[in-house]
């Protein structure tokens, strides 16, 4: 029934400015517009929500990955991240080459990093 229908992503924010920012011109997205609910922005043709969660005080974030993105090369992303800022992730336990990035037992090679409210996101090769 969903098979043909576009897919819309939520990520959560508790300072749409901080996020808008980070999104816009840290990762390069296009901004599309603004509410008093959400950001919205156009990540590659899919609709990215990051919506407004500063009214909810329990808030914290997830400890997995909740967005990625296919990249031709790991390598090539992380360095371009880490130039505008970004701080990639280590996890213990995970063999990580010196820029963060594991080669997962499939092939793929994952980098992991947080956006300014800690939820978790990621560049994936393969």
């Amino acid at each position: 029934m969903l098979g043909s229908a576009e897919v819309i992503a939520f990520v959560p924010t508790r300072d749409p400015a901080v996020a808008r920012a980070f999104y816009e011109n840290t990762l390069g997205l296009e901004f599309v517009s603004e509410d008093p609910f959400a950001l919205v922005f156009n990540a590659h043709g899919v609709t990215l929500r990051i919506a407004t969660v500063s009214t909810v005080s329990e808030f914290k974030p997830a400890h997995y990955t909740i967005l990625g993105w296919r990249v031709a090369s790991a390598e090539k992303a992380v360095r371009g991240l880490t130039e505008k800022g970004v701080k990639f992730e280590r996890f213990p336990g995970m063999p990580q080459d010196r820029l963060g990035i594991w080669n997962s037992p499939s092939g793929a090679r994952v980098a992991w990093f947080k956006d300014p409210d800690g939820n978790i996101l990621s560049v994936t090769e393969g």
